[in-house]
């Protein structure tokens, strides 16, 4: 085995299903850390261990290990909580955590801060609410994120329920989450795959995986950029079934043209009431057929690319039993958020907040987190995280209206009108401090450079009109930056990889145009576009659907050019 399989699968296949020396690292006083086999496996359990990258040198310096200390993840389908949840996660960043939350990009909750001492006590404030960090991380399936639409309640509902039922379908079974934060017994005699991991049995997924469900024309979760996508197919107001996409994906490695960010392809339909067993079908041929000896050629994407979607299809077929009818007709108008308060079918208000980078804090002169807690602590309905770290306090009466609103006003809180279109619609990871891969910082960057941007938006008379932003500080994609009709991603300090060319409907990629270069270059290289844009755009064409009409950018987006720059 040793030979065949790299150390993440071996560790993987040693875990005794995910316990491993988790445990044992963690009473460990010796080091902030874990060991380096327990590090692969707390993020099945929804950890990152990570450090304090601003410390590393002054530490070093000083003689001291890293500051170590976890990111945690929490599972959250759908993004739903109750106020009284709010409330609970919030005092948990307090206790256990840097005073902060951070909504994420896959509509959940990320702390940061975590110390090795303080993560049982989190784990099991977590677990007092209802709420898990299984699987949020790890090789395995994802949260399940799903389309935010209050204009149809009904049919929203739905999803959300389906979301939920994927997620639980899918969720790694292990008595190790239990006994390792939770403190619960080990039941004797159970042992063995039917057992412990029905679905995963005792080697998982080769990587990571994830599912996103979408209601046309919204395209807010960018369907497509999902191991599975699923888009919903609504006849004569009811939920028919789902177009099926399989293979998104939006990680690479840079210098690796094996790699590639990849949309997924829709390949069928399937009724509403068998979509949870599909998911478990694909997912299981990806278990099954995915790459396990080389981890940067072990996700989905790269398993369909490989074999073929035919091929794909008749394995659906082996594992779910009936094959997929023909995909149906949909149209996608929009993939951002919509703010300020809107009304539902039932009556009910929803306010969604633009909460620039997800990140929830008090500020100086920005008392969000203040804010947020005390409309926590009235508020009867729901809180609902959206794919685009913004935030929707949903299901207000008409009567709790009002209260809310006063909140609102009197923190200062953004419903989109007090941030332009740029900000709006922009997004980052988190980056430095605390992310290992980042190689440039994103979250801390991104403010500064949407006020640069927003300049030459005035100066070409563009201040009205969104364009969709986006910067990570890896290539590995989680703000989804190869969506974006701008995209970033860092490459050193101070230096970026600049993507341009996508699409306000989350439908294609965009392109490299320029490689590692400097904010003040990448102002100057959109300063000229952006004047174009404002004076030869047609009605409603979004930047980058001009860039490419106006052969800026390349409209190919094959694999075997994603790596190389265009430039016209």
């Amino acid at each position: 085995m040793n030979d065949e399989f790299p150390d993440a699968e071996i560790i993987k296949r040693e875990s005794d299903y995910l316990r491993g020396t988790i445990a044992e690292s963690l009473d460990d006083p010796a080091t902030g850390a874990i060991s380096d086999a327990d590090t692969k496996l707390t993020k099945f359990h929804g950890a990152y261990l990570q450090d304090d990258r601003d410390l590393r040198d002054e530490r070093r310096r000083q003689k001291l290990e890293p500051l170590y200390m976890f990111m945690v993840r929490l599972r959250l389908p759908g993004g739903v909580l109750t106020p009284q949840q709010w409330l609970g996660l919030d005092a948990i960043a307090d206790e256990c955590a840097n005073h902060t939350l951070r909504l994420t990009t896959r509509q959940t909750f990320q702390f940061h801060g975590v110390f090795k001492h303080q993560m049982r006590t989190f784990m099991q404030h977590v677990n007092a609410l209802g709420l898990d960090t299984k699987g949020a991380c790890g090789d395995n399936n994802r949260n399940v994120i799903a389309n935010v639409n209050p204009h149809l309640s009904a049919l929203h509902e739905r999803i959300y329920r389906l979301s939920t039922e994927i997620s639980e379908r899918l969720m790694w079974r292990s008595g190790a989450y239990a006994e390792i934060w939770l403190g619960e017994k080990r039941v004797q005699g159970l042992g063995g795959d039917e057992e412990e991991e029905p679905f995963y049995r005792h080697y998982y997924l080769p990587r990571k995986f994830k599912i996103a469900l979408a209601i046309p024309p919204e395209n807010d979760c960018d369907v497509l950029a999902n191991d599975i996508g699923l888009i919903a197919i609504v006849e004569d107001g009811e939920l028919a079934g789902f177009n099926v996409a399989v293979g998104g994906g939006m990680g690479m490695t840079y210098g690796n043209e094996a790699t590639y960010p990849r949309l997924a392809e829709i390949v069928g339909f399937v009724p509403a009431e068998r979509i949870a067993d599909a998911c478990e079908a694909i997912a299981a041929v990806q278990r099954d057929y995915g790459c396990r000896t080389d981890r940067s050629h072990a996700r989905f994407k790269y398993t369909l690319d490989d074999h073929g979607l035919e091929w794909f299809l008749e394995r659906f077929v082996e594992y779910h039993g009936t094959p997929m009818e023909a995909a149906r007709a949909y149209r996608f108008t929009h993939n951002g958020d919509r703010f300020g308060w809107v009304e539902g079918e039932n009556g009910n208000r929803h306010l969604t907040l633009m909460i620039q980078s997800g990140r929830i804090a008090d500020f100086d002169g920005y008392p969000l987190r203040t804010a947020l807690r005390e409309i926590a602590e009235v508020h009867d309905g729901e809180f609902r995280v959206t794919c685009n770290q913004n935030l929707m306090i949903a299901n207000v009466t008409p009567e709790q209206q009002d209260r809310i609103q006063a909140l609102v006003r009197e923190h200062g809180l953004d419903d989109g009108s007090r941030s332009t279109p740029l900000g709006r619609n922009a997004m980052s990871c988190v980056a430095f401090p605390t992310c290992g891969l980042a190689m440039a910082e994103s979250e801390r960057y991104l403010p500064g450079l949407i006020d640069e941007l927003d300049a030459l938006m005035v100066r070409h008379g563009l201040t009205d009109t969104p364009i969709n932003v986006r910067v990570t500080g890896c290539p590995n994609g989680c703000a989804r930056p190869f969506l974006a009709e701008i995209g970033l991603t860092g490459k050193a300090i101070g230096k970026y990889n600049l993507y341009l060319g996508g699409d306000a409907r989350g439908q294609w990629m965009n392109r490299l145009y320029r490689e590692n270069i400097d904010t003040t270059t990448i102002l100057e290289t959109l300063d000229p576009m952006l004047e174009r844009y404002a004076s030869e755009r047609q009605a409603d064409e979004g930047f980058g659907d001009f860039l490419v009409r106006a052969g800026i950018v390349d409209a190919e987006r094959t694999p075997e050019v994603f790596h190389k720059a265009y430039s016209a």
